[in-house]
C-alpha cells in the first residue's frame, strides 16, 4: 500500500494551507477580524458555512489517494487500483453492487424480469436484490427497522456533539479576552452553529448505518449505489468551485490592475484580449478546449499508470479551461476601481515622493481590491459548481468515470423517460447540489453586505 498524490489533490491541499494561512492572517488585524466577526453574525452565514464547510471536508477524504496491492489474504490486500480515503470507508458500498434498477430502501429491484421457475415456466416477477433489505424475514416492516435502526445513529450524534460542545466551551474559555472585539461586539449565533452541525452530524451517521442493510438512494442501470455516487461527487464540484478560482485571480489581478494603472496601450491590449474572449460564447469555447484535450489524451494514453490519472488529468484541464474563460469579469471590475483609486491623494502623494508602480500597487492599490476581490470569488462558487453540471450534461465536462453531479444528471435524463419512471438519480443530485449552491449564495451575500464599502450597514 502506497499513497498516490494526483494533481488536483495537490492543488486542493495547498489551497487548505492557503486558507489557514488567510485566517491567521485576520487573526493578526483588528479590522479584519471586526469584518469576519460581523459576517458570522448572521445565522443564515453561520449555517451557511458549517454547510460549506462540511462538503471541503468530504473533498479532502476525496483527495488522498492510496494504492493497494493484491499480495495479501485479506479482503482489503486483494484489490488493486487506486482509491481515496473516502471510497475505503464507503467500501461497503463499492461492494455491494446490484443488477439493476432498485428505489430507495427497496429489498426488490423496480422493474419485473424474466424468471424461471423449476418446471421450467417463464414468469414476469421482481427479483430480490442480493443485499438491499435482505436482513428482514418475510413480512418484516421495511420503516419499523429504519425507526429501530435511527437509535445507534442518535446516540452518536450526541456523543460527538458533546465532545465537540466540550472542546469548544474549553477554546472559548481560554479565548475569553479575544472573544469581544469590543464591548458592543454581538455575540456569534452559536445556537445556530450548534443545530446545523448536529443536523448534518446525524443526517451522515443515519445514511452511513443503513447503507449497511438497504440502498438508502436507490441504485442506477448498472446497480451502483446512488448515495455513494452522490457523495463521491461533492469532489468534483467543490474542486471545480474552488481550484478554478486559483486559475482565475492570478490573470485578473495581474492585468486588471496593469490596465488600470498603467492606461494607454497596455489597457488597450488588455481590453481587447478580455472583450474577444467576452465575444465566443463560452459554452463552444471550452467544448473545443474539452475536445482538443480529449484528442491529445486518447492519443497518448501510454502518459498514464491508471484510468484514475487520466481522470484527474481531464478534470485538471477543465479546471483550467473554466479559470482561463472566467477571468475577465473580475478584471473588468479590478480595472475601473484601479482607475479610480490610482486617481486619489495619497496615490498621487506617492508618485511625487518617486515610490515605484509596483510599490504603489502593492501597498496602496492591492489592499483597497481585496474586498471586490473575495467577493467576486465567493459569488462565482455557485457559478463554476452549476457550470460543471452543464458541461458534463452535454458530453464536454469531467471523464465519464468520474463521479459528478453532472454526470448523474446526464444519465438520469433517460431514466426519466422509462415507465416506471426512475427519478432517485436525478432528485439525489439535484439535492446535494441545491445545498452547496444555495449555502455557497446565502454565503456569498452576506460577505458582499459586509465587505462592499458602498453599501449601507
Amino acid at each position: 500500500m502506497s499513497f498516490v498524490w494526483l494533481w488536483t489533490d495537490l492543488m486542493v491541499w495547498s489551497l487548505l494551507f492557503v486558507i489557514l494561512a488567510g485566517i491567521r492572517s485576520i487573526k493578526h488585524s483588528e479590522q479584519a477580524r471586526k469584518q469576519w466577526r460581523s459576517i458570522f453574525e448572521s445565522p443564515i452565514a453561520m449555517a451557511s458555512a458549517v454547510i460549506l464547510t462540511f462538503y471541503f471536508v468530504f473533498a479532502l477524504l476525496g483527495s488522498v489517494h492510496i494504492q493497494l496491492a493484491s499480495s495479501g489474504d485479506s479482503s482489503l490486500d486483494k484489490r488493486h487500483g487506486v482509491y481515496s480515503v473516502l471510497d475505503l470507508s464507503l467500501m461497503h458500498l463499492i461492494e455491494q453492487t446490484e443488477r439493476t434498477y432498485s428505489a430507495p430502501f427497496a429489498t426488490h429491484e423496480y422493474s419485473t424480469s424474466l424468471n424461471f421457475d423449476e418446471n421450467g415456466q417463464v414468469s414476469q416477477s421482481y427479483l430480490a436484490l442480493k443485499y438491499g433489505g435482505q436482513h428482514l424475514t418475510k413480512g418484516a416492516s421495511i420503516w419499523l427497522d429504519v425507526l429501530k435502526k435511527t437509535g445507534l445513529p442518535l446516540l452518536l450524534t450526541f456523543g460527538i456533539m458533546a465532545l465537540l460542545l466540550l472542546l469548544h466551551g474549553l477554546f472559548r474559555f481560554r479565548t475569553a479576552a479575544l472573544r469581544d472585539i469590543n464591548n458592543k461586539a454581538k455575540t456569534l449565533p452559536w445556537k445556530t452553529a450548534y443545530i446545523s452541525v448536529f443536523s448534518l452530524l446525524f443526517l451522515f451517521i443515519w445514511f452511513y448505518h443503513l447503507s449497511h442493510f438497504y440502498h438508502v438512494l436507490g441504485t442506477d442501470k448498472v446497480g451502483q449505489d446512488v448515495l455513494l455516487q452522490s457523495i463521491k461527487s461533492i469532489r468534483t464540484g467543490v474542486l471545480i468551485g474552488l481550484l478554478t478560482t486559483l486559475v482565475m485571480l492570478p490573470l485578473a489581478l495581474i492585468l486588471g490592475i496593469s490596465a488600470g494603472y498603467f492606461k494607454g496601450w497596455v489597457d488597450d491590449v488588455i481590453q481587447y484580449i478580455y472583450t474577444t474572449l467576452n465575444s465566443i460564447p463560452g459554452v463552444l469555447l471550452i467544448a473545443a478546449a474539452v475536445l482538443v484535450m480529449q484528442v491529445i489524451i486518447t492519443n497518448n494514453s501510454d502518459w498514464f499508470g491508471s484510468t484514475e490519472e487520466r481522470a484527474d488529468l481531464r478534470l485538471l484541464f477543465l479546471i483550467f479551461i473554466l479559470g482561463l474563460t472566467s477571468w475577465t469579469g473580475l478584471c473588468r471590475l479590478l480595472r475601473a476601481e484601479t482607475l479610480k483609486i490610482s486617481q486619489v491623494e495619497y496615490v498621487s502623494a506617492a508618485k511625487a515622493f518617486g515610490l515605484g508602480p509596483f510599490k504603489i500597487i502593492k501597498n496602496h492599490i492591492l489592499p483597497n481590491l481585496m474586498h471586490l476581490v473575495l467577493i467576486a470569488l465567493v459569488l462565482d462558487f455557485s457559478g463554476l459548481v452549476l457550470a460543471e453540471a452543464v458541461l458534463s450534461y452535454v458530453g464536454v465536462g469531467v471523464d465519464p468515470t468520474t463521479a459528478s453531479w453532472g454526470n448523474m444528471i446526464n444519465q438520469a435524463r433517460l431514466e426519466m423517460a422509462r415507465e416506471p419512471m426512475v427519478w432517485w438519480s436525478l432528485f439525489s443530485a439535484f439535492v446535494f447540489m441545491f445545498t452547496l449552491v444555495l449555502s455557497a449564495n446565502l454565503f456569498s451575500d452576506r460577505v458582499q453586505t459586509v465587505l462592499d464599502p458602498r453599501r449601507v450597514h
